[in-house]
């Protein structure tokens, strides 16, 4: 797999990659827009990491461009901007995931692994996991032929989780990306716990197949299987 880093924090950039390569990736390193852009226009990468705050020219630009060329290759926002209007931008402009700084490289891993598996994202942006789906344009979530009525909280840890299907993930994961905690706090699980419970109570309680598990100690893993 051969992935492109778009980052100007050089320590961050090289730690990405070092990270990447010890896991047998194929690495490229960006630290301009305009470098960056060169390199995704003009070679074949499997995946993009994109940062937004670029010198030169700026994520979103290179994001719209690339995709008005008919480039397809995934692409996962590396930012510090947490807005939800920078989040929608991002994914309206043609991201397909979005990581907010600072993370940790597990999760970084995790979210490639997803992406990776690019056949669970069809054309039309939308996420599948057995006979869910969830629409990242228009934010509908079905099951079946029946509307799951979602809060904005339950629609992000969904989109989270299938996002990472297949993947154990954390509270600490949850409590960075969906609240913005950088550091959790013991009373973060209990939110965190509440909010999954109202979510498996739509997704799977009317429902016969378990989709969302819990792995106790660690976390929670969406699977259209056991595992």
């Amino acid at each position: 797999m051969h992935i492109l880093i778009i980052e100007d924090e050089h320590k961050l950039a090289s730690a990405i990659a070092e990270s990447l390569q010890a896991l047998h990736y194929s690495v490229a390193c960006a630290v301009n827009g305009e470098e960056g852009y060169y390199l995704a226009s003009t070679q074949a990468f499997d995946l993009i990491l994109l940062d937004l705050n670029l010198p030169g020219r700026d994520g979103i630009e290179i994001l719209q461009t690339l995709r008005q060329a008919g480039a397809q290759p995934p692409v996962l926002i590396l930012t510090a901007r947490d807005g939800l209007d920078d989040r929608v931008k991002g994914l309206d402009s043609g991201a397909d995931d979005y990581l907010i700084k600072p993370f940790a490289f597990p999760e970084l891993h995790a979210r490639i692994r997803a992406l990776s598996r690019r056949g669970r994202i069809d054309e039309n942006g939308k996420l599948h996991c057995a006979d869910l789906e969830l629409d990242r344009l228009s934010r509908r979530v079905t099951r079946g032929q029946q509307a799951l009525e979602l809060t904005g909280k339950e629609y992000e840890l969904l989109e989270f989780l299938l996002l990472n299907q297949g993947h154990i993930v954390s509270r600490d994961m949850l409590a960075n990306q969906i609240w913005g905690e950088r550091a959790r706090v013991v009373s973060m699980d209990n939110v965190i716990d509440v909010h999954m419970a109202k979510l498996r109570a739509k997704v799977d309680a009317p429902f016969v197949q378990t989709l969302i598990q819990t792995r106790r100690g660690l976390g929670f893993i969406l699977a259209d299987s056991p595992c």
